[in-house]
């Protein structure tokens, strides 16, 4: 429990009880934010501000962060029971939450592999809520920026066989990495390092999906949180990172409209674009 009414933090970043916080709750972490409007209990008061800040800004960011869960989920159905994966590397993956990669994939196949990379130490102190897997499978953390290709491939080669098909996820996450850090580089280091046959799936805050006083008004806040960066991405600059492969219908979309389950409908704008792609 990370609720202000449960040992909540002094100014200096103390929990009464508990000593000195490992990470700062007085700014806004993009992490936290995410989980509370996913309804979960690992915010603090300076995420649950920005975030009604950013609501302000952006009515729809709710139906943005249920809609990326719920695109996660289908793609990972779509790649444990459909293509056959085995393997995953979900990269940038948050605070664990219900309907996570390993829960979905081991639930259709109990023997699936899970490796996760974040470098944010709110998900850390969480990770070992993510090393549950079931008797036949496995599950791993790796504490390492996405940008740093090669230590998450070291790593990653110690838990999966890289040269079987494994399905690279990057959801919600390539949004945060500014051009000058060449996002589309560190794709094409992760795909080439599996063999044809492994798959990407993606959802990225979409340019054109947003109109510029929404893409301003995320920017000037994001600049005063802990993670200083928001890149938005036109639809065209998003398929620039499945360069090399081949999208699964429906393409690339609106995180809503990827093979949403019967019944479901629009609730909302996403503004998200997603697709899940084969590495040809």
């Amino acid at each position: 429990m990370t609720s202000d009414e449960a040992a909540a933090p002094a100014q200096d970043g103390t929990a009464s009880g508990f000593g000195p916080l490992p990470f700062d709750t007085s700014t806004a972490n993009q992490a936290r934010m995410y989980d509370y409007l996913l309804g979960g209990k690992d915010n603090y008061a300076a995420d649950r501000a920005a975030t009604e800040e950013a609501l302000k800004i952006w009515p729809d960011m709710a139906f943005a962060a249920r809609a990326n869960r719920a695109f996660l989920g289908r793609a990972v159905r779509y790649l444990t029971a459909e293509a056959g994966i085995r393997q995953f590397l979900d990269l940038g993956t948050g605070i664990p939450a219900a309907g996570s990669t390993h829960q979905v994939a081991q639930a259709i196949a109990p023997e699936t592999r899970v490796v996760y990379a974040d470098y944010d130490p709110i998900v850390l102190a969480h990770a070992r809520a993510l090393l549950t897997s079931t008797e036949a499978g496995i599950n791993g953390y790796i504490d390492a920026d996405l940008r740093d290709t090669g230590t998450i491939l070291d790593q990653t080669a110690k838990l999966l066989d890289l040269t079987r098909p494994t399905a690279i996820i990057l959801a919600a996450i390539l949004h945060v990495i500014p051009e000058a850090d060449d996002p589309y580089s560190v794709v094409a280091r992760l795909l080439d390092a599996v063999p044809p046959g492994s798959y990407l799936a993606i959802s990225h805050l979409g340019a054109d999906l947003l109109g510029q006083d929404q893409q301003d008004g995320l920017t000037s806040l994001a600049n005063r949180m802990i993670q200083q960066a928001t890149a938005p991405r036109t639809r065209e600059q998003v398929a620039g990172f499945f360069k090399g492969t081949e999208l699964v219908e429906p393409g690339l979309v609106p995180a809503e409209k990827w093979r949403p389950d019967p019944g479901t409908g629009d609730a909302g704008n996403s503004s998200l674009w997603s697709a899940v792609a084969c590495k040809r």
